[in-house]
C-alpha cells in the first residue's frame, strides 16, 4: 500500500489496442495531473518515479452483452497483455463498478465504439460504470489528455438515462465548462445542446410537489434527486418552462406570503427568481434573510441574492457582507465565491476582493 499511501496523487490508466497484433492490449500507467506544467521540469524529480501497484478489472462488451470482468495487476510503466474475447467491434471497459481510485484513459476508437453502446443500449454497461465513463471523459479532456468533443459526445445519450448517477456526474463537469465557455462566440451552440439532452427528461419527470397528503408514497431518494439535478440544469441553461414555474412559485409565495416552494428545489427557485424578475423581488428575498432564524434556509437566501443580473444589486450586497452584524463572518466568503461565480459579478467580485483584501484578510 506505500505507493498508494505515500505517494503524491493518484494514477491514470491508459488502454491501447494494439494495431499489430490481436487481442493484444497496451496498458501504461502515468501521475494523473490536470495541469500537465505542474510536472517537475528537472528530470531528477520526474514523474517517470511514480509508479502504483494496480489491480484494473476489465471487461469485454458488444452491442448486447459484456463479459465478466477480469483482474490485470499493473505494476509497469507499460506493459502488453492479451485479452481473448477481444473482436473487431468489441470495446473494453476498465475499473469495474470504479472499484479502483484511478482514471482510465483510452485510445479514440475504444472511446467511439463505448459512446455508440451508450447511444444505441446504455443499460448493457451499468449504472456506476456510465457514471464513471462521464467523470472519467469529462476529467481527462479538462486535463488535456483527451479532445473535449469526446465527453460532450458521452453525454447524447442523456435523454435516454434514467438513473441519477450518470446525470450527476455529468452536471458536476458541465457548470464549470459553463463558466469557461460563457466568455466565447459559441457558448450558443454549446448551451443549446445541453438544453437538448435535458428537455425530455425534464418533461418526464416534472416538478415536486409539496405533498399535503402524508398516504401518499413518496417517491424514492434517488428519484427525487435526479428530478431535482434535472430542474438544476434547466434553469441555469435557460429552459423557458423552467424559468416560467420558478418564477409563478416566487409570485405566489410574495403575494401570500406563505412559502410553498417544494423544499429540495428552493435553492433553485429563489436563485432563478432573483435572476429573472425585478428588484423587488430581491429586496423580498433580502428581507426574508433577515427575519429568518433557520440557519439552513438563511444560506439557501443569501446565495439566491447573488443571483442578480443587476450589478449594483451584487456591488451592494458584496459591501454589506462586510458589516458582521448583517452577515456573520463565516458566511461573508460564501458571498464573495457566489457573486464569482455569477457572469456579471464575476470581475465585481474579482475588484472587492482585491480592494478589501486588508479587511478580508483580518478577518
Amino acid at each position: 500500500m506505500d505507493q498508494w499511501t505515500l505517494q503524491m496523487g493518484y494514477p491514470v490508466i491508459t488502454i491501447l489496442g494494439n494495431e499489430t497484433t490481436d487481442n493484444v492490449i497496451v496498458i501504461s500507467q502515468e501521475r494523473f495531473v490536470y495541469d500537465s506544467d505542474a510536472k517537475p521540469k528537472d528530470p531528477a524529480l520526474g514523474d517517470s518515479s511514480y509508479l502504483w501497484q494496480i489491480p484494473l478489472t476489465i471487461a469485454v462488451g458488444n452491442t448486447s452483452h459484456i463479459s465478466s470482468e477480469a483482474i490485470i495487476w499493473v505494476s509497469n510503466k507499460s506493459e502488453h497483455h492479451r485479452i481473448p474475447a477481444l473482436e473487431e467491434a468489441s470495446w473494453l471497459l476498465g475499473n469495474i463498478n470504479q472499484t479502483g481510485y484511478f482514471r482510465v484513459n483510452y485510445d479514440i476508437r475504444n472511446w467511439r465504439l463505448l459512446i455508440n453502446q451508450l447511444t444505441r443500449n446504455h443499460e448493457v454497461i451499468s449504472v456506476s460504470n456510465r457514471a464513471g465513463l462521464i467523470d472519467d471523459a469529462f476529467n481527462l479532456a479538462r486535463a488535456g489528455y483527451l479532445p473535449q468533443n469526446i465527453p460532450l459526445e458521452i453525454i447524447r445519450y442523456l435523454s435516454e438515462e434514467k438513473d441519477f448517477l450518470p446525470w450527476h456526474a455529468a452536471s458536476r463537469a458541465l457548470y464549470p465548462l459553463d463558466k469557461l465557455l460563457d466568455r466565447t462566440e459559441s457558448y450558443n451552440i454549446f448551451n443549446e445542446y445541453i438544453l437538448r439532452q435535458v428537455a425530455s427528461m425534464y418533461l418526464k419527470l416534472g416538478w415536486p410537489t409539496n405533498n399535503l397528503n402524508k398516504s401518499l408514497v413518496q417517491a424514492s431518494y434517488q428519484h427525487e434527486e435526479l428530478r431535482r439535478e434535472v430542474i438544476m440544469l434547466a434553469c441555469s441553461f435557460g429552459n423557458k418552462h423552467c424559468h416560467q414555474q420558478a418564477a409563478t412559485l416566487i409570485s405566489d409565495w410574495i403575494s401570500s406570503n406563505r412559502n410553498r416552494i417544494p423544499l429540495n428545489v428552493r435553492d433553485i427557485v429563489y436563485c432563478t427568481g432573483v435572476s429573472l424578475m425585478d428588484e423587488d423581488v430581491w429586496e423580498f428575498i433580502w428581507m426574508k434573510f433577515h427575519s429568518t432564524t433557520a440557519v439552513s434556509e438563511k444560506k439557501i437566501l443569501l446565495e439566491a441574492l447573488t443571483c442578480s443580473d443587476d450589478r449594483n444589486l451584487l456591488n451592494r450586497l458584496l459591501n454589506l457582507s462586510l458589516n458582521s452584524e448583517v452577515v456573520l463572518d463565516q458566511d461573508a466568503i460564501d458571498v464573495i465565491i457566489h457573486v464569482a461565480r455569477n457572469p456579471h459579478g464575476r470581475d465585481l467580485a474579482w475588484k472587492f476582493f482585491r480592494e478589501k483584501w486588508k479587511i478580508l484578510n483580518a478577518r
